[in-house]
């Protein structure tokens, strides 16, 4: 069930992301656009977030952007873009909160679920997982 909420968690923040407002599709949409910054991507080599006064915001190249550029430019242009976006960073916020929270239970459902895998053939975890319990009291 974690794993599964893990993956709708991220499908809706990716669905947030590439409707997020002012992210402009088009090559033709910065047609008269003043940019205010350009940033630097660290996930893929030439790419940048671009930020013009009006609020608007793209990722080049290309502009069919991946979902971690998108995150990304979306945290490094948080300063530019904030306040003309404040409800929808707000949302974002939320979104990325619920990913995190629905990769933490994924990791412990995984977890779990390995133990019980193994406990019959290896015998001896259930001693080590007591001795380790004990050793965090």
């Amino acid at each position: 069930m974690a794993v599964e909420d893990k993956w709708k968690a991220n499908l809706q923040k990716v669905a947030f992301m590439k409707k997020f407002p002012g992210l402009l599709a088009s090559w033709e949409a910065l047609n008269g656009k003043t940019i205010q910054a350009v940033i630097a991507l660290k996930g893929k080599q030439g790419a940048a977030a671009i930020v013009f006064t009006d609020g608007t915001f793209t990722v080049a190249p290309p502009m069919m952007t991946e979902p971690y550029e998108l995150g990304e430019t979306l945290a490094v242009a948080r300063q530019h873009l904030e306040a003309k976006h404040r409800d929808a960073y707000a949302e974002f916020d939320h979104l990325e909160q619920k990913d995190r929270e629905a990769l933490k239970a994924a990791r412990v459902e995984k977890i779990l679920g390995a133990i019980q895998n193994n406990l019959q053939q290896i015998p001896e975890l259930k001693n080590r997982l007591k001795d380790l319990v004990k050793e965090w009291e």
